[in-house]
């Protein structure tokens, strides 16, 4: 049974309508996963700030920026390493492992390690169509992050 254009989901509209190709992603390197797991991330953690109310954009700015930043992110891989399984924890290690042109100003090079690692997982995840795993592991690291530092309590 054909679906709909309204019921094909977002990913399925865009490689539809751009005509693009699922690859191998085999071939492709930990830092493209974290290149396209960054802009997912950040458009997860711009949806859940928005939806949870209106308020200035400089306020989302700001909890937004709490979130995505690599000290934060490498925070989150405390709670989430050991509930990764095998492949998780193969492409996260990939990622952090890899070898970036660029470091975050604000982080050790350990947080950025593990901040790439987590975005290459999210990215991995992205792109082999898992967004309920991918979800999973998002709520997982914000409820940790919520718990050990209050920097995001959702207060609107």
């Amino acid at each position: 049974m054909e679906k709909s254009l309204d019921q094909l989901d977002w990913m399925e509209l865009l490689c539809q309508e751009f005509q693009l190709e699922d690859l191998d992603i085999r071939t492709y390197s930990p830092l493209t996963f974290a290149y396209i797991g960054d802009g997912v991330y950040e458009l997860i953690i711009r949806t859940i700030l928005v939806k949870r109310g209106n308020c200035s954009v400089n306020k989302l700015h700001r909890r937004a920026s709490a979130l995505v930043r690599a000290g934060a992110q490498s925070k989150m891989m405390e709670a989430l390493e050991p509930a990764l399984t095998q492949e998780e924890s193969r492409i996260y290690k990939r990622g952090r492992n890899a070898h970036p042109s660029t470091m975050a100003k604000n982080a050790t090079m350990g947080e950025y390690r593990r901040a790439t690692g987590f975005e290459a997982l999210i990215g991995w995840l992205y792109l082999t169509k898992q967004p309920r795993r991918m979800m999973e592991l998002v709520k997982t690291g914000i409820s940790y992050i919520e718990s050990e530092e209050k920097t995001w309590t959702g207060s609107r």
